[in-house]
């Protein structure tokens, strides 16, 4: 019974299916489609994945070209230190009457870093004469090569011994030599520096070279000197690289697939570059496997999201087939039927209509007469189909609206079709708004379809206002501006009338969004709106580019007088204080002005000189507003060149560390120090940090800098260990942004650890305004630095925004009281008061109270009477190099 059953409706659907021959074309021109699709699909996946190869590749061949020659340079400043090392050593030798003892120089605390394995001067002989080793265990062999070129070359030339050789100790060393002469220019020996290769490959930073990046020192011929994968460092003879690498340019890049000539069987992508002075290469790679992991992560995004698509395709085939399928059933049903009243089908919204065309004795159409209609058409005019069947249209409409009709309906029965969306005048007979109406050629008449649109029509106009309309403050947005000013530029064009732009940002609006949230914010910005449509008049477009960005469009204009008051109502108005939340904040606003067609003849143009105007308000002072001038544009310019000059100057590491002292005020002991970022550019010298820093917090580059600071500091203070100075404190400034990206604890710790140093010698510096924001998130980062052992100090006190419940709950360690506390103390009887009044308030919270800027001996004498406990300035020192610490270091007292 089922197979029965089965095999009717399987008969049946073959049958239907064959009748639908003619239809065939529009039915299976739906799976066409979707295979295509899925074709151009995995075409274009498969493309993006080889073109994301590339790209990875491209990018790896650049940094490594980048990183070779930062090796270089490197390996160059490391030569050349040791070629100066023994230049000197071969003058003090050779001017000493051979009265040189290396011995001594050892004990006094030079030729102590760990990277010199030993320092030794040997005679014409070969002897030992002096040494940083003792000269009984002098049993090396392996200079023997290096001594017979000295003895038979007079040339002062240091040589390098590569490969690496081992010494008498056992460990692996480089040989750096230089001949030594006697006044005749007799050969009279030679100086000796053996340094430990794993000095060559300290460069290796894993943030750059990632876990298993390569580092090698090739000789010009391709013999390896030194070399590092990782932090596994080769022992005694054995290399990273398990074969010679003949380069045969002086700088390039490569991808080396032989997985046998890497001890740890890895491709990877080489960079390599010559050394300015010596005779070799500075080698880097980067792990082919470790680049590619990110690319093999998005190629399975990419396969996945082609899959996704072509499921949803063949969905979407099925889908268009059945239903292209059931529409030809549809049809060949309705095949018979006559196109006529098909059209004129009942129970729709749609009026049906036939029309005849009536014409004059030349064949001219004159009028239309109602032929046929259908109930809903008839309704339209108010009538029933009774009454319409037979009336001619020219009956029913005005006559200049029949006119118009009459035109467009001709038009139809010479063209066969028309169809169009419009608004019905005052006289139109039909009751509705808008309208869609179709007309169609029919033997000698027309058949019209009229559909009443008007609900449609009412909801896109509700859209439009919407898509035009900030939702925030009712404004118009960047959508509805963008159109609008082109054909305010042409009406003022056509009037010969000027146009007003008037740009206007808002002063410290951001903070107030960062730290009371984005409800205060939007409150703000609402009472902003209302500010600016309560100074301007109600023909004036006020716009909401975005954010705190806000155009005023005034037109048309005469003279520059009318935008200058409007913009001086503007700035009056935001004197007064806005409220949120019972408190009061004060907005400014700063306001460009560009002009038509004075400052530019199209949208851009305008929109982009008043925006050059208004930031040069921000770069005076803000507050107040500036007309464009074409020199604006010059200090915008000059200024994006000191921002690219200073992301090169990070990439070459153009700055240096000052030091300013602090002292203890009675016993004039040195406390701590100060440490100072400076900038030292390769033509314009050395650039106050003043220039730089206010546009590295802007730009983000501070987090770099800060890093910088961070790791020069540590290093500067593992040096100053390295040769017996005492271990003095310094202290680093952390900017509110570094503060805020989180994660400081961390990155204080890294360095600390790379550089082997205690925490208490780091103390660090933060403003009162970086500890403005979540009470919860800044004593969780205050808590985990203050766990290393590290001193908080508060940075240029009553400068900024803090409070002393603040200062209570944030148990800092360190006050600083700013310069300009210090310098009102000489100047009036209230700066003694209020000096007094944050001690006292400070050592109530157990802080320890520093006064900067102190520049005189009267100064000092009064912070000592206010119990003042350590000083910085001028006074006692300037920021000094690190080299010209040394003697500050080891002075008793400084006061």
């Amino acid at each position: 019974m089922k197979q029965t059953k089965f095999t009717s409706v399987w008969s049946k659907w073959v049958t239907e299916f064959l009748l639908l021959k003619k239809s065939y074309p529009s039915i299976f021109i739906w799976p066409c489609i979707s295979i295509a699709i899925i074709i151009v699909i995995w075409t274009l996946t498969n493309a993006q994945i080889v073109q994301d190869k590339k790209q990875v590749q491209s990018d790896a061949l650049k940094d490594v070209a980048s990183l070779s020659r930062s090796y270089a340079q490197y390996l160059n400043r490391s030569f050349e230190q040791i070629d100066q090392i023994s230049m000197h050593v071969k003058y003090d030798w050779e001017n000493s009457n051979k009265n040189f003892s290396l011995e001594k120089l050892k004990k006094q605390g030079l030729f102590t870093a760990s990277q010199f394995a030993v320092l030794a001067i040997l005679n014409d002989l070969g002897e030992p004469v002096t040494s940083t080793t003792l000269i009984e265990k002098w049993q090396d062999t392996t200079l023997r090569g290096q001594f017979y070129f000295h003895k038979n070359n007079i040339s002062s030339e240091m040589q390098i011994s590569l490969p690496v050789v081992v010494n008498s100790s056992g460990k692996p060393v480089i040989h750096f030599t230089r001949r030594l002469d006697n006044l005749d220019d007799s050969f009279a020996g030679m100086v000796v520096i053996s340094i430990s290769p794993d000095y060559l490959s300290s460069f290796y930073d894993f943030q750059s070279l990632g876990l298993n990046g390569l580092l090698a020192v090739l000789s010009t011929d391709g013999r390896i000197g030194a070399s590092r994968i990782g932090n596994k460092i080769p022992f005694g003879l054995t290399q990273a690289v398990s074969q010679d690498l003949p380069l045969r340019t002086f700088e390039g890049t490569k991808l080396i697939s032989n997985e046998e000539l890497f001890i740890d069987h890895e491709p990877r992508f080489l960079g390599w570059q010559k050394l300015e002075s010596y005779p070799f290469y500075a080698v880097v790679g980067l792990s082919e496997s470790e680049l590619m992991s990110s690319h093999l992560d998005l190629l399975k995004r990419h396969r996945v999201s082609a899959i996704q698509g072509t499921i949803f395709i063949l969905l979407f085939g099925i889908i268009s087939t059945t239903m292209a399928t059931r529409l030809a059933w549809r049809k060949h049903e309705a095949r018979g039927v006559s196109d006529t009243y098909r059209l004129a089908t009942e129970g729709t919204d749609e009026g049906f209509y036939i029309l005849n065309a009536t014409r004059d004795i030349k064949g001219k159409i004159v009028d239309f007469q109602f032929a046929d209609c259908n109930a809903r058409g008839a309704n339209f005019f108010g009538l029933n189909r009774e009454e319409l069947i037979g009336v001619n249209m020219s009956s029913l409409q005005g006559e200049n609206y029949f006119n118009t009709l009459l035109e467009i309906y001709s038009k139809a029965m010479e063209t066969g079709f028309y169809e169009d969306e419009y608004k019905l005048p005052d006289e139109s007979p039909l009751n509705m708004l808008w309208a869609r109406r179709r007309l169609a050629r029919s033997g000698s008449g027309l058949a019209v379809t009229i559909q009443d649109i008007s609900a449609k029509k009412e909801a896109e106009e509700q859209l439009s206002a919407l898509a035009n309309q900030d939702s925030l403050t009712g404004l118009f947005n960047r959508n509805w501006f963008l159109s609008y000013l082109p054909n305010a530029i042409q009406r003022a064009k056509n009037d010969q009338t000027r146009l007003a732009l008037l740009f206007i940002d808002l002063d410290g609006f951001k903070n107030v969004n960062d730290t009371q949230g984005h409800a205060a914010g939007d409150h703000l910005l609402k009472s902003v709106a209302s500010r600016l449509q309560s100074v301007l008049r109600p023909t004036d477009n006020v716009v909401r580019l975005g954010g705190d960005e806000f155009v005023v469009a005034l037109e048309p204009v005469v003279g520059e007088n009318k935008p200058a008051k409007v913009a001086e109502r503007i700035t009056e108005a935001f004197q007064q204080p806005l409220w949120w939340g019972g408190q009061k904040h004060l907005i400014g606003a700063s306001i460009g002005i560009s002009l038509y067609p004075d400052d530019g003849e199209d949208t851009e143009t305008l929109l982009k000189n008043a925006d050059i105007a208004m930031y040069s308000v921000k770069a005076s002072g803000k507050g107040h507003y500036n007309f464009y001038k074409p020199e604006l544009y010059a200090k915008i310019k000059t200024r994006f060149e000191m921002e690219q000059s200073l992301v090169q100057a990070i990439e070459l590491d153009q700055f240096v560390l000052h030091y300013q002292p602090r002292v203890n005020v009675i016993s004039g002991k040195l406390t701590s120090m100060e440490a100072l970022i400076r900038w030292i550019h390769p033509k314009r010298g050395m650039i106050p940090p003043v220039e730089f820093i206010p546009i590295a917090e802007e730009t983000g580059l501070i987090l770099k800098l800060g890093e910088m600071v961070m790791d020069k500091a540590c290093q500067q203070i593992s040096d100053w260990k390295l040769i017996g100075l005492p271990s003095i404190p310094v202290s680093i400034n952390v900017s509110a942004k570094q503060f805020h990206a989180g994660g400081l604890q961390k990155k204080l710790v890294y360095f600390l650890e790379k550089h082997n140093l205690p925490a208490h010698l780091i103390e660090v510096e933060i403003t009162e305004s970086a500890m403005m924001g979540e009470d919860s998130n800044i004593m969780a980062e205050l808590s985990a630095i203050r766990s290393l052992g590290i001193q908080l100090l508060v940075d240029d006190f009553g400068t900024g925004y803090s409070s002393l419940s603040q200062l209570q709950r944030l148990d800092m360690d360190v006050l600083k009281i700013d310069r300009v506390f210090t310098n009102e103390l000489t100047r009036s009887k209230e700066g003694g008061i209020f000096f007094k009044a944050i001690v006292s308030m400070a050592h109530a919270l157990n802080m320890t109270v520093v006064a900067e800027g102190v520049e005189t001996t009267e100064q000092l004498n009064l912070l000592r009477d206010l119990s003042c406990d350590e000083v910085q300035g001028y006074l006692i020192s300037r920021p000094v190099p690190a080299e010209e610490l040394s003697g500050l270091m080891t002075q008793e007292f400084l006061i």
